[in-house]
């Protein structure tokens, strides 16, 4: 099942590797800006940037740090944010392929590790925690933002299901009280937790992963068929046509410290 996965998601990101550097999603968002001031980076940190995607966190923290390592499962995705992070002159980024569950670095090599909206790809979510813990400096911090479900489940089993129709390498976002449980299980104590919103505009959405017309009509029906409650929750709105046009959903800047 993991592997399988993990294939999904180098197939899937692989052919998309460019929409993601350019993302204004991925590329901006007060998520990002909120992470770069929490994280109190300075000169003497050695940085992680787990599954960095089109490398915007390691971007973002290069010109504060002493080094960042930008660290990814996909080849393409690590070759792209290379190209956009060398683009703006920094040269203290190292990028190396790797599995998220199978950190190749040894303990407590980090003051910082980032991952930010990438576990809801992660088979073992509670692996990647204690490959964190394990590299990550006593005192140092765990930084780590993706979008969550909601505590109703319910909603929680609509939101996973449109996201793993629009994505097959999506596994599952998890709610915030389990990340809250797993975080404090695996040994860190939570500094921060901060909630963000997130609007998708669903054309947008359904483009930057790629998907296939004839199963963007079958998301949008099933979004648009779903219960007026789960509609109202995730704002989901039509234009005048009745066509869905966006909704809504959230992610959380979760700061976490190996004690």
């Amino acid at each position: 099942m993991g592997e399988s996965i993990k294939d999904q998601v180098q197939k899937q990101f692989g052919k998309n590797a460019a929409k993601y550097v350019t993302s204004s999603r991925h590329a901006k968002g007060e998520d990002l800006a909120f992470l770069v001031s929490s994280s109190q980076a300075n000169k003497e940190m050695e940085v992680l940037d787990v599954a960095t995607g089109g490398g915007h966190v390691a971007n973002a923290l290069a010109p504060l740090v002493r080094h960042v390592i930008a660290y990814d499962l996909t080849e393409q995705m690590l070759e792209k944010a290379a190209e956009f992070i060398h683009g703006n002159g920094h040269s203290n980024v190292d990028f190396v392929q790797g599995d998220a569950e199978l950190l190749p670095f040894a303990d407590a090599s980090f003051d910082l590790v980032a991952c930010r909206i990438a576990a809801h790809h992660f088979p073992n979510v509670p692996v990647f925690a204690s490959e964190a813990f394990r590299v990550i400096k006593p005192g140092g911090k765990l930084l780590l933002i993706d979008n969550v479900a909601p505590e109703n489940e319910a909603f929680d089993e609509f939101y996973n299901q449109v996201e793993k129709q629009r994505d097959p390498s999506h596994v599952r976002a998890w709610k915030k009280s389990e990340w809250i449980n797993l975080l404090e299980n695996s040994g860190f104590r939570l500094d921060i937790m901060v909630r963000f919103p997130k609007p998708f505009k669903f054309q947008d959405w359904c483009e930057r992963s790629d998907l296939p017309e004839a199963e963007q009509a079958l998301l949008e029906t099933k979004m648009l068929q779903t219960p007026k409650e789960m509609k109202d929750f995730f704002f989901i709105q039509t234009d005048e046509s009745g066509r869905l046009t966006s909704f809504s959903g959230e992610s959380v800047y979760i700061q976490a410290v190996r004690s």
